[in-house]
């Protein structure tokens, strides 16, 4: 069968998306520059784009991008006159500026792919940079995504996006941020800020935050997909086990949580034979590694653990509220905020009663972190309907409808506000 000119192009899209950050990776440890080992990656594509329509995918497209990627890089130091620089850095005395640049090139090898690669996520997430910004640079540099799918993902202009990701190499430039892992003290804040922004990924794949779909799966897969590989590259760290758990687990209910017409189903009522066991084991695993490794559990680790009760539960009534609500307490002494606060309460509720749980939201109300955040009076609304409250409850319901962004969600909560209107019997 003849291979399409689309077929390639097919194809072409697959290698970058795999490829794309271990070149990045190795060539940003060349030219110490993450903005210039972009061009250089994406300089490689375009030769790629050229050339294998006619000639076919080579065998190791991987190599063949980063075989390609070198020449433009030596094309570069001769540019900028870097070469001589490299020469005194190197301290070799070598015959012609090409040698001086392949020398460089030759200390690359297959074993320092995953040092790269940790390289380049510490870089890609580094404090210097705004939360937005080390969100929209990971997804480019190590989730291969266009500014075009960043964009789409999260309903951004795309030129608000160019902007920032432009913004954000030339700030790690002119910082001249070492492209290298952190060690000692500052490794544990740095992998903290690392994989707030893969959650913060996953979260709005998750649950959007606006729009008109109330889930983006292939920011869930991104996400995964990046915290995969850093618990590999990081092996002995239990809260990047906790945070795979995490995903793992909650993924594994994505097929269950949108009904036939797109409308959001919440997780009691969710037909748990539709949750992926796959995941759910992955996930399990992932949580047994956290706690194997030992120092007790960290956030990520807590809020795996809390999702596994729920995974393990072959159905919603043999849920273990009593040892999530415990959880919640762990969670909330470890890192107290308002969101867990509203956690435990829902937790609290289920296990001890709704009147339980109301005594803790009526404590929150007064929160101003909280003021405009949807969830706490759906919340509030769902305790006020199990205490025969329907009145207030749907007040609860219908200011819920107005502070959500996502339409979906919006949807739902003016249907429950409709059911307080006319509870049903019993």
């Amino acid at each position: 069968m003849a291979v399409t000119a689309a077929d390639t192009h097919r194809a072409i899209d697959a290698v970058w998306r795999i490829e794309s950050a271990r070149l990045i990776a190795g060539l940003a440890r060349i030219v110490r520059d993450v903005g210039v080992a972009e061009e250089l990656a994406q300089d490689a594509l375009v030769v790629a784009l050229e050339r294998w329509p006619e000639s076919g995918v080579p065998d190791n497209p991987g190599a063949w991008l980063m075989a390609t990627a070198k020449h433009r890089a030596i094309d570069y130091f001769r540019r900028n006159k870097l070469l001589e620089r490299k020469h005194e850095e190197l301290g070799r005395e070598l015959k012609t500026q090409q040698d001086v640049a392949m020398a460089n090139f030759d200390i690359a090898n297959d074993d320092d792919i995953g040092d790269d690669l940790l390289r380049l996520v510490f870089v890609s997430c580094h404090p210097v940079l705004s939360t937005e910004a080390r969100v929209a640079l990971t997804l480019r540099l190590l989730g291969g995504l266009t500014t075009q799918e960043i964009a789409r993902a999260f309903l951004a202009p795309e030129p608000t996006i160019a902007q920032r990701i432009v913004r954000a190499k030339r700030t790690l430039s002119e910082a001249r941020v070492p492209f290298e892992v952190p060690r000692g003290r500052d490794l544990a804040s740095r992998l903290s800020s690392v994989l707030e922004v893969i959650y913060l990924v996953f979260n709005e794949g998750y649950s959007a935050t606006s729009g008109e779909d109330w889930m983006r799966p292939a920011l869930c897969e991104d996400a995964l997909r990046l915290g995969r590989i850093l618990a590999e590259l990081v092996p002995q760290e239990p809260e990047v086990h906790g945070l795979v758990a995490l995903m793992e687990i909650q993924a594994s209910r994505s097929r269950a949580r949108v009904g036939p017409t797109g409308e959001p189903i919440l997780l009691l009522d969710q037909d748990r034979g539709r949750w992926d066991q796959l995941l759910i084991h992955r996930g399990l695993a992932a949580l047994e590694r956290a706690e194997q490794l030992g120092g007790g559990l960290g956030p990520y680790a807590l809020q795996a653990a809390i999702a596994a009760c729920h995974a393990r539960a072959r159905t919603a009534a043999e849920t273990d509220w009593e040892r999530i609500a415990a959880l919640y307490e762990a969670l909330a002494q470890l890192t107290p905020s308002p969101i867990v606060e509203l956690n435990r309460a829902v937790a609290v509720a289920m296990a001890f009663g709704p009147a339980a749980g109301l005594e803790l939201i009526d404590a929150l109300m007064s929160e101003p972190s909280l003021k405009a955040y949807h969830l706490l009076p759906s919340v509030r609304g769902d305790f006020l309907f199990k205490l025969g409250r329907f009145a207030d409850a749907q007040s609860e319901f219908e200011r819920a409808a107005t502070l959500t962004r996502n339409a979906r969600e919006r949807e739902f909560l003016l249907g429950r506000a409709r059911t307080c209107a006319e509870p049903s019997p019993g």
